[in-house]
């Protein structure tokens, strides 16, 4: 599915559906609750890829030990908990709030490679670092101690655990393909969310699906395209150059759901918010240079 497309092509194809996803996960608030349109998102994902299982006798392959503990790993740190997070995020927040936030992705990783590598961030990392936090305090500071703050530092709070959905990804067989890592992790993916979207309504987040065209819509886009498509093109992209280049444009895609947001409603144009993205991207982008640098 993925190979009529180029690595480079299929790079700037996830951006696009990546781009879209904060978009979708706010058009649902009201509509869908984060548990259960990422569980049906997840489902439909994996019913769409099990024909594909079938005929190439890989479904067995997704419940093998050796493979399902990699898949399970993924699907709970790259599909459940950071995605449950951000979709109950934005319950508060915006579409481009929650995009340009999730880049303190790459502090989170300079961090944890400080802790546990003893690699210690040099002077360009150092720079980098100051932008990103420079741009997310501005970003913070505009809607400070209101509801959207709350948003705001629940995406802070919680894109550290790509990272370690990313080791995993790193540590799979390379012989398996993006189909079947896609298929495994939405399949794993939808099992945890299960319990956790009960859980969810103890806290005040019941569970909500109101028969509607936009219900239905959102579910299609996260099950269909953003899951398959979405994961599948990424996928062929980082396993096919090098994914510090991949990472940098990649990185570009708040800039395209600011615009989304903006034209759509969601979100207004301001001081605080174009500082804080040119701030929070450079920084980011800095970053990137850096690992691209020593690898």
């Amino acid at each position: 599915m993925t190979k009529y497309l180029s690595p480079v092509q299929a790079l700037w194809a996830s951006l696009f559906i990546t781009a879209f996803y904060p978009i979708c996960g706010k058009m649902a608030v009201g509509y869908v609750s984060p548990g259960i349109l990422l569980f049906l998102g997840a489902l439909l994902c994996f019913l769409i890829c099990l024909p594909w299982l079938i005929k190439t006798n890989q479904l067995k392959e997704v419940f093998s030990p050796q493979k399902a503990k990699y898949l399970m790993a993924i699907g709970f740190f790259n599909t459940t908990l950071p995605f449950l997070c951000m979709f109950i995020a934005l319950l508060y927040t915006t579409p481009s709030n929650a995009s340009i936030l999730n880049q303190t992705e790459l502090l989170y990783s300079l961090i944890l490679t400080w802790i546990f590598l003893g690699e210690r961030p040099n002077k360009k990392q150092i720079i980098g670092s100051v932008l990103l936090i420079t741009g997310v305090i501005i970003i913070l500071m505009q809607n400070r101690f209101t509801p959207q703050w709350k948003g705001d530092i629940i995406v802070i709070s919680s894109v550290w655990l790509y990272q370690v959905g990313h080791i995993f990804a790193k540590k799979m067989p390379k012989e398996l393909s993006p189909e079947f890592i896609t298929a495994g992790r939405a399949f794993y993916g939808a099992i945890f969310l299960i319990p956790l979207t009960f859980v969810l309504t103890f806290i005040g987040l019941p569970i909500i699906v109101k028969p509607a065209l936009k219900s239905l819509l959102v579910i299609l886009y996260m099950g269909a395209i953003f899951n398959i498509f979405g994961n599948m093109f990424w996928y062929r992209a980082i396993r096919n150059m090098d994914l510090s280049k991949a990472t940098a444009v990649m990185l570009s895609y708040p800039v395209f759901t600011f615009l989304i947001s903006v034209s759509l409603g969601m979100d207004q144009i301001s001081a605080y918010k174009i500082a804080g993205l040119v701030l929070a991207l450079s920084g980011a982008y800095l970053l990137t240079r850096v690992i691209r640098g020593k690898k």
